[in-house]
């Protein structure tokens, strides 16, 4: 086995030993290499099929084929002062957010891992964008977005979509 693959497995294996995200600075400093090394090792295990995650966080290893999760996307429309409005209705009704998804005329769709799981990962999110400069993906389509959200049962997808449709988020698909 090469040094890299070697990396790799040792990568795959802190990874599914913590439900944590681990930053490609930590990996980093863990394997003594350069950051760039690692996001280069994390390309080459999504491309042989591992479930890693990309998050603002870290990496994260998905188990969401391990255990019985339903998904369900929702088309949503706001603007930034309300998102966290919106992100707060659909983890305060027991949805996890797994993504942001938005349809740019030019590059298609563009997809980007949240995992948002509770108001605490919310509103580190939420600190962390009102710290940058960078806006949020969804200036590119004037707030139109979907999101991936998963749950444990249906009938909270339900609720979510009640209290998103009652915010004036909810948009109807074409």
């Amino acid at each position: 086995m090469t040094e890299g693959e070697e990396r790799r497995e040792y990568i795959i294996q802190l990874l599914t030993q913590t439900k944590k995200p681990i930053s490609g600075t930590e990996l980093a400093k863990q394997m003594k290499v350069s950051r760039q090394v690692i996001v280069q090792d994390i390309a080459l295990l999504r491309a042989s099929n591992r479930n890693i995650l990309s998050t603002n966080k870290g990496y994260l290893y998905d188990r969401a084929d391990e255990k019985k999760v339903v998904r369900r996307t929702f088309f949503v429309c706001h603007t930034d002062e309300q998102m966290a409005e919106e992100l707060f209705a659909i983890v305060d009704n027991g949805g996890r957010l797994r993504d942001v998804v938005v349809e740019h005329e030019i590059y298609g769709q563009i997809t980007v891992d949240l995992i948002l799981e509770n108001r605490c990962d919310v509103q580190d999110f939420l600190d962390k964008i009102s710290k940058s400069t960078a806006r949020p993906l969804s200036i590119l389509t004037n707030g139109k977005h979907y999101h991936t959200v998963e749950a444990d049962r249906e009938e909270i997808f339900d609720r979510i979509e009640q209290k998103l449709r009652l915010l004036g988020y909810l948009q109807e698909t074409i």
